[in-house]
């Protein structure tokens, strides 16, 4: 058993497709009409596809009990680049305690994308502040092998 996609219910495919290629840079790989698979494996389903396949008319949105993570790896370049857009935010661009900075802003039907800055730069971010592997380790809460492996020849 293996998990293939994540899938969205929509209300608007081409406002959605919109929204996903212009503020994360997903493109359209599969088009299906009702359902189009983007970039990166996330599938958008349409809300009256969807109601028939469930054969219910009951589905919610804006639920705030999941999310769809992304990682970047120039998260202030995309931070910078959000400033373009009219989002409604759940909140601004934080710091985790373990220094990775993530934002989380709703999708025109109200799920929940979180956008955090890739594990990897993170570390290579506090070797360039001064931290050494052993201090990143520490700060992170990781083995000292995953600072190594994502700091690579940084540290040889």
């Amino acid at each position: 058993m293996k998990i293939k996609n994540p899938m969205l219910v929509v209300t608007d495919m081409d406002r959605s497709v919109q929204f996903y290629q212009k503020v994360l840079g997903l493109d359209v790989i599969l088009d299906f009409g009702a359902n189009k698979t983007l970039t990166g494996g996330l599938c958008l389903q349409t809300l009256e596809s969807w109601e028939t396949f469930i054969e219910t008319k009951k589905v919610s949105f804006g639920a705030n009990n999941a999310e769809m993570y992304f990682e970047e790896d120039d998260f202030d370049d995309f931070a910078e680049r959000l400033k373009d857009f009219a989002l409604q935010y759940v909140h601004d661009i934080k710091e985790h305690r373990w220094g990775q900075r993530v934002v989380r802003f709703y999708d025109p039907d109200q799920h929940i994308i979180e956008v955090g800055e890739n594990m990897q730069a993170v570390c290579k971010r506090f070797l360039t502040e001064g931290m050494t592997p052993q201090q990143i380790a520490g700060r992170m809460d990781v083995p000292l092998t995953y600072v190594y492996e994502s700091l690579g020849e940084l540290t040889e």
